[in-house]
């Protein structure tokens, strides 16, 4: 069974900067896409961005595009998302997930718990 842990979460002030790390076990790392979502409260879960197994290909949400890079590392089973430039509104908990399906959608079979970044103004 797939397990997924998200780490690097925390408290940075407007404009700061914080690495989220997801390490997999239970699956073979290297043949899933690897996806970051997050979810503010009382709304849906939106998604940030995904890396292809394939090609290491990249997809980003519009609102990070140029402020958030994510990453992938096979030989440790571990998936980055470094965020920089951070604003109040990226204040939310980020999942990281895993599919064999290369999408946008939080349709994706393995989650996280999820880690809690708070942006302070």
């Amino acid at each position: 069974q797939a397990q997924l842990a998200e780490s690097g979460g925390g408290l940075v002030q407007a404009g700061g900067s914080l690495r989220l790390s997801c390490a997999a076990s239970g699956l073979t790392f290297s043949r899933y896409h690897m996806g970051w979502f997050r979810q503010a409260p009382g709304k849906e879960r939106e998604f940030v961005a995904a890396v292809s197994w394939t090609d290491f290909s990249t997809k980003y949400a519009d609102f990070v595009k140029g402020r958030f890079t994510i990453s992938r590392d096979n030989a440790v089973n571990t998936v980055y998302l470094q965020m920089n430039s951070l604003k109040p509104e990226d204040t939310a908990v980020y999942y990281c997930a895993a599919d064999r399906v290369f999408d946008i959608r939080p349709q994706y079979a393995s989650w996280g718990q999820g880690t809690q970044v708070t942006v302070s103004s």
